[in-house]
């Protein structure tokens, strides 16, 4: 370090000292006002491709006021006219084409799919995304005037009682609680008689599922948090709960008139990892949205729902799943440390530079909130490698696997997600057709940084 460095430092110490070392990392950082772009170059050139800007709607929120896919809220999925605009685009290569989703969510994919009368599959290793997304594409036959009879008429012969780590009033105010135990004991009660039967039911339990949010003290923007000037009514249960049917029931009579002829289409959805799930068909198309590297909790995100539903009674069950799935930077360090020893690993020069690099952040910044973090971003990456190469291997010939993805700042490092999963498609002997820069993000740790969403096209020749 030059003299003029260490007095500049030193300077520095002594002017942020009574911030927090959080805003001195903020304040010091050589990513200040930077950019993805900028920090892409050497990997692009590398791949010998540009990133193309071409600005789309991609998020789950307009979701919220569509036919099917409003039934279940899913910050973290990705919008259905995007889906419809990639089928739309490759309509005249392939023949009615076999469609999945290995990261399946709330069924964006296999719902907007089978209103196109196309065949498509979902693997989903989230119980409580498995159900609503299985839900979705396998009750269009119910009767919507049965639904809301049963649905206004429930009796809780059987009583339920929430589980005990979400009786905390943080979450639920008393009277709000109650009432929505009256309305979970009401659906418990519902003995079906018949197949139909059971599908209302699946219907009423995602739907109950669906208000529980907005019945809570918390909010979800992305991540799930506490919310002080939330005032919720004590009727607002039963209130949303009607609400929530009868966007169902309208929907199941568009189903039966406008998509009629789909009805039947094959929607199938596994519970299972797709790390390791072996694909018994081929694929023309892969479309999906796997988990960013950032510190998003993919399953405490929807832990009171998953508790409603009996997903994951306690937080041990919700920390098993959890480990199980794409890692992200709330995992166990027993699961890491445990990765960290293993030798048959997927790596490349990336990683390993990138892993340098934030190796080498942590210990200038002093502390962390994961000193891991070279190794879970390295996980990362294996986890996706293993996705990959499953799917890859079910692609028929001229298939493409579309993935939508955002990149990260993390310590300082800029991390490319979406240009390292390029290259592993790459590696794989997929062609990289297309880049396409969706929208801007910013970074969680540096406001004033620019990322980006991306919209990575691999296809298989």
């Amino acid at each position: 370090m030059k003299i003029a460095d260490y007095q500049e430092t030193l300077f520095e110490t002594k002017l942020l000292k009574n911030v927090t070392v959080r805003q001195n990392n903020i304040l010091r950082s050589p990513k200040k006002n930077g950019n993805s772009l900028e920090d892409s170059q050497e990997y692009l050139e590398e791949l010998g491709i540009e990133i193309l800007n071409n600005r789309q709607p991609i998020q789950f929120l307009p979701n919220t006021n569509e036919p099917v896919h409003r039934w279940s809220p899913y910050v973290q999925g990705f919008s259905s006219k995007f889906v419809q605009r990639t089928i739309d685009k490759y309509k005249n290569e392939y023949n009615k084409p076999i469609i999945l989703d290995p990261f399946s969510g709330s069924g964006t994919v296999p719902v907007q799919a089978k209103m196109n009368g196309y065949k498509s599959y979902g693997i989903e290793l989230n119980p409580l995304l498995y159900f609503v997304a299985t839900t979705k594409v396998n009750s269009w036959k119910a009767n919507p005037e049965k639904l809301l009879k049963i649905s206004r008429h429930l009796s809780a012969k059987k009583s339920y009682a929430a589980p005990d780590f979400l009786k905390s009033d943080k979450q639920f105010n008393l009277h709000v609680l109650k009432n929505l135990e009256k309305i979970k004991g009401g659906i418990d009660s519902f003995e079906p008689a018949n197949e139909e039967d059971k599908t209302i039911k699946d219907l009423m339990l995602m739907a109950f599922s669906a208000i529980l949010i907005d019945c809570s003290n918390l909010k979800r923007t992305p991540c799930l948090g506490y919310s002080r000037s939330k005032v919720v009514e004590d009727r607002a249960p039963f209130e949303l709960f009607a609400q929530k049917v009868e966007e169902v029931a309208e929907d199941l009579w568009l189903c039966q008139t406008r998509y009629k002829d789909y009805i039947d289409t094959r929607s199938e959805i596994k519970l299972a990892n797709s790390m390791g799930y072996e694909h018994k068909v081929g694929y023309d198309l892969a479309i999906t949205s796997p988990p960013y590297m950032n510190g998003l909790d993919y399953v405490i995100n929807y832990k009171i729902e998953m508790g409603w539903l009996g997903y994951g009674q306690n937080h041990k069950e919700l920390k098993r799943l959890k480990d199980e799935m794409v890692v992200c930077d709330n995992v166990s360090k027993e699961l890491i440390h445990g990765f960290s020893e293993n030798e048959g690993r997927y790596t490349n020069d990336w990683i390993e530079r990138i892993k340098e690099e934030i190796q080498l952040s942590i210990i200038k910044r002093g502390s962390y909130r994961r000193k891991d973090m070279p190794e879970i971003v390295h996980k990362y990456f294996d986890d996706m490698y293993k996705i990959m190469f499953n799917v890859v291997k079910a692609l028929n010939s001229n298939g493409r696997f579309i993935l939508v993805v955002g990149d990260s700042l993390i310590a300082d490092v800029y991390l490319p997600t979406d240009l390292i999963l390029a290259k592993i498609g790459q590696e794989m002997g997929l062609r990289i057709e297309g880049i396409e820069k969706a929208r801007n993000r910013r970074s969680g740790q540096i406001r004033t940084y620019q990322l980006r969403e991306t919209v990575v096209t691999l296809k298989k020749e």
